[in-house]
């Protein structure tokens, strides 16, 4: 049978399936029962329970009656066990259909895998060992119109997904049914509110800047780009918050942040999506040396809070992030790894044989620095070599984490570097930066020296979760429409 046969089979059985399940809802209603209340009070979780009754005897019955709720993932004998599942984990309900009135034995045949209930009934724990809720009283909280996706293995049969685009397209399903993604997006909100934590104990400040602006700046990306009707303007969706960010330090704010959304329109694969997330920082009166050693202490205790050690494994191979981590310049680098000297050579070759011969060698965490000027239009040259500029790259695993520079502060050398490059996107490079006038304005009142800082947060969550694609680490990444 062919894939195309395959979902068609699918469809008509998930039609039908739809059909009964639409007659149940017409007889639950029909029991003058509502099938999508407004409300429900519950008592307990049920990881609270099991935390709760961690010491109940097998066989034992407690007198203690609790209400819990969430969905039927699973039922056994013809409902008289129910896996019921909320967002902490699992609960069994045992439905004693000699000892259950009318009004419960009614309701039983008329619910699914995927509806929603709520429970009340004692607390015991199975001679088997399972703690469970003897059910008193049944709540229809939800009655699903849909069957939940199973995978069929032999004679068994349980919920899942096999169709990886199935899993990121309709990521509701993969979160009902599987629990590794469920995971890895609470882990990933653990890291964002520990980056928070972080650098507001720093005393640094988050502040919004706009999505979308006139000029996208602060990165060599393509943007996209939407029209606003009531102006009769184009604006980009931004690309970068660095430009505004400056902004806030020359007027005034000494440290601040944003993590936040950014959008670039190019290609998607396992370590790119279009839309991101991004954190950038800025600290007055500190260099790329200082964002060094920020940049290090923050991934390393968030591989502490989040994983419980510095040493993690990521797709097989062991990364240890507590040791001091190597800092050499890019220049270095390939001599090292490609054996070839390009102090002199141009920037082209350079970055080419970077990203061929070098890259793959970074798997332990390496921070590459000062690159060459003509690749880093917002950042300061070097103090001892004015062909380079005061700039890092983190890389780990192969990858590029961060991107840091002492910043450009000089009006009149930012002016002109933005000007060769609003040149390039003249002639068709569209990645090339834009010429902010305003920003240049802005610089031109006078920003005190300063070191900036960007960590892309979804490659940072797929290392820290040992996730292969960045599909794992965004709840809905981008997809082609079917």
């Amino acid at each position: 049978m062919t894939t195309k046969e395959q979902q068609t089979d699918q469809a008509h059985e998930s039609s039908r399936i739809r059909n009964q399940r639409l007659q149940k809802l017409e007889k639950i209603i029909s029991l003058g029962l509502d099938p999508y209340p407004y409300k429900f009070k519950r008592t307990h979780k049920n990881s609270e329970l099991q935390v709760k009754y961690k010491d109940l005897a097998n066989s034992q019955e407690t007198q203690d009656i609790v209400i819990i709720s969430g969905r039927i993932h699973n039922e056994r004998n013809d409902w008289m066990f129910i896996d019921l599942y909320d967002d902490t984990g699992k609960m069994q309900i045992y439905c004693d259909k000699e000892k259950l009135d009318k009004s419960l034995l009614e309701i039983l045949p008329l619910l699914d895998k995927g509806d929603f209930i709520g429970a009340k009934g004692t607390v015991f724990r199975t001679p088997r060992g399972e703690l469970s809720i003897k059910a008193k009283e049944i709540t229809i909280l939800c009655k699903s119109l849909l069957p939940l996706p199973e995978i069929i293995e032999g004679k068994k049969r349980h919920l899942g997904i096999h169709d990886i685009e199935t899993r990121y397209r309709q990521r509701y399903l993969d979160l009902i049914v599987n629990p590794t993604p469920k995971e890895t997006l609470k882990k990933r909100a653990k890291i964002t509110s520990e980056i928070r934590n972080y650098l507001d104990a720093k005393g640094y400040l988050e502040i919004d800047t706009p999505v979308l602006q006139v000029e996208a700046g602060g990165a060599e990306a393509r943007p996209f780009i939407t029209h606003h009707n009531a102006l009769g303007i184009d604006l980009y969706l931004r690309i970068a918050t660095e430009l505004h960010l400056k902004r806030l330090i020359i007027g005034g704010f000494e440290k601040v942040y944003e993590l936040g959304r950014v959008f670039r329109n190019e290609g998607i694969s396992t370590k790119h999506n279009p839309e991101f997330t991004m954190l950038e920082l800025y600290e007055a009166y500190s260099d790329y040396n200082d964002m060094m050693d920020l940049t290090e202490d923050l991934v390393k205790n968030l591989s502490k809070m989040t994983c419980g050690t510095s040493q993690i494994e990521y797709q097989g191979k062991i990364i240890d992030l507590g040791k001091p981590w190597k800092k050499a310049s890019m220049i270095d680098l390939i001599k090292e790894y490609a054996n070839v000297d390009l102090s002199s050579e141009p920037v082209e070759k350079i970055i080419g044989i970077f990203e061929e011969k070098v890259e793959k060698h970074l798997v332990q965490p390496t921070f590459v620095t000062d690159f060459p000027l003509e690749i880093s239009p917002l950042a300061k040259k070097h103090r001892s070599n004015n062909r380079l500029v005061e700039r890092f790259e983190l890389y780990i695993n192969g990858w590029e984490f961060a991107n840091s520079f002492s910043e450009l502060t000089d009006p009149i050398d930012q002016r002109n570097r933005l000007t060769e490059q609003s040149r390039k996107k003249a002639q068709g490079d569209h990645e090339a930066h834009s010429l902010d006038i305003d920003f240049i304005t802005a610089m031109e009142y006078g920003m005190p020296p300063t070191g900036g800082l960007g960590i892309g947060i979804d490659r940072l969550v797929m290392l820290l979760t040992n996730s292969a694609s960045i599909r794992d680490v965004i709840a809905f990444p981008t997809m082609k429409p079917v």
